[in-house]
Order: C-alpha cells, then sequence, then structure tokens
C-alpha cells in the first residue's frame, strides 16, 4: 500500500478550512498533515512539514497567497501547490502559475473531485478548472507560438539553462548553493510541466524555444 499524500490545507476562513479537512478526512490516500490561516503560517508550515500537495488561498492575510507560493516554490520545490480559490480572474490564475502552482481550483468543488485533483497534482499533472483553461491557453498563445518554457518558475528556469550546458544534479547545486536532492526535485517538476521524460529532451526545448521571456 502507498503512503498517504500528506497535504497541508492553508485559508483564512476557519468554517470552510475545517469543511475541507471533514471532506478529506475519509479518504484513505490522503492525509491532512497541517492547517494554516495566515501566508505567513502557511510557508512556516510549509518548510516544517513538507507536504507533498498544499492547498492555498488567493486571499490570504499578511502578503497574500500569490506572494507566498513563490517563496513556498522556492523553498520546498518537491510541494506541489494548489490554489483553492474564489478568483476567476485570469491575472489571478496566469500569476498563480507563474509563481508556481501546479493547479488552480474554484471553492465550490465536491470532495470527490478535490481528492482526485489532489491525487492527479501529485503524480505530477497540471489541473486548471475546465471552466478556467480554455482563456488561460488562449492568453499563453495570444499573438505568438506557444512557448511551454512558459509554465517554470523562474528558479526551474536557471536550473534548466544550466542542465542544457551540461552540468549534472550536484554541479547545479553546487553553483546554486543548493542540496542536490533539491536540484533533482526540481528538475522532477520541470519534466512533469514540460511532459518530457528526461534531461535531454528539456534542454533540447530550451535549444528550440529559448528563454520563455524571448518567445514574444
Amino acid at each position: 500500500m502507498n503512503d498517504p499524500i500528506r497535504v497541508l490545507i492553508a485559508d483564512d476562513h476557519p468554517l470552510f478550512r475545517e469543511g475541507v479537512v471533514h471532506s478529506l478526512s475519509g479518504k484513505m490516500d490522503i492525509a491532512v498533515i497541517g492547517q494554516a490561516d495566515t501566508s505567513e503560517e502557511a510557508l512556516r508550515l510549509a518548510r516544517e512539514l513538507l507536504p507533498d500537495v498544499i492547498l492555498l488561498d488567493i486571499a490570504m492575510p499578511v502578503r497574500g497567497g500569490l506572494a507566498i507560493a513563490s517563496e513556498i516554490a522556492v523553498a520546498c520545490p518537491a510541494t506541489k501547490i494548489v490554489m483553492l480559490t474564489v478568483s476567476e480572474h485570469e491575472d489571478d490564475l496566469l500569476s498563480a502559475f507563474k509563481a508556481g502552482a501546479r493547479g488552480y481550483v474554484l471553492k465550490g468543488v465536491s470532495a470527490r473531485e478535490l481528492a482526485n485533483i489532489i491525487s492527479t497534482v501529485a503524480d505530477g499533472e497540471v489541473y486548471v478548472t475546465p471552466a478556467l483553461a480554455a482563456g488561460l491557453l488562449v492568453e499563453m498563445t495570444r499573438g505568438r507560438p506557444y512557448n511551454p518554457l512558459i509554465q517554470l518558475t523562474d528558479r526551474e528556469q536557471e536550473i534548466l539553462q544550466l542542465v542544457a550546458k551540461g552540468l549534472t544534479n550536484r554541479q547545479i547545486g553546487e553553483r546554486l548553493h543548493l542540496a542536490e536532492k533539491t536540484i533533482k526535485h526540481y528538475m522532477t517538476n520541470v519534466l512533469g510541466k514540460l511532459h518530457v521524460h528526461s534531461r535531454l529532451e528539456a534542454a533540447m526545448l530550451i535549444a528550440r524555444h529559448g528563454r520563455r521571456d524571448s518567445a514574444g
């Protein structure tokens, strides 16, 4: 039997947060390991607990979910971030993925759907609420050829650039002052986002598309 997916829930509304905890409590393959009601607490618990998945609201007190998502993505590259929000704004959706989120889910989703989404994201896939997915694709490809590198965070892009130069995980870690295991986690995320199976394929995308901000 596989270990359950370890989930951290961050939302400043206690009633909603407890509802999510309750809805997931009966799932044998999911274990809620912590709760946070501010963005700063979400970052602290993410660093301490290293969850597999964090459910993060956008409208969090102090600095907001989007700002803290980027910090969690850097500090905990193995943690998959899922924004669980009421916001249907395309700007928030795009900002969430640029910050490192792997999922964007609207509140109101059923307990069964949420559990399935958590499993999907934990397995390395990306999820967007279907009603918003079409708008995201249009926005990402508007007026220019699609560049898959746009999905990568700044740190992931930096690491992939070094991979393309032939550096090993250990060499990249030494250059960026990160543990070799951390670099491995980043590369797992990169391969999943780009839907490729090897470092070579990922490096070829860098050669083909250049930096993500040069696609326009």
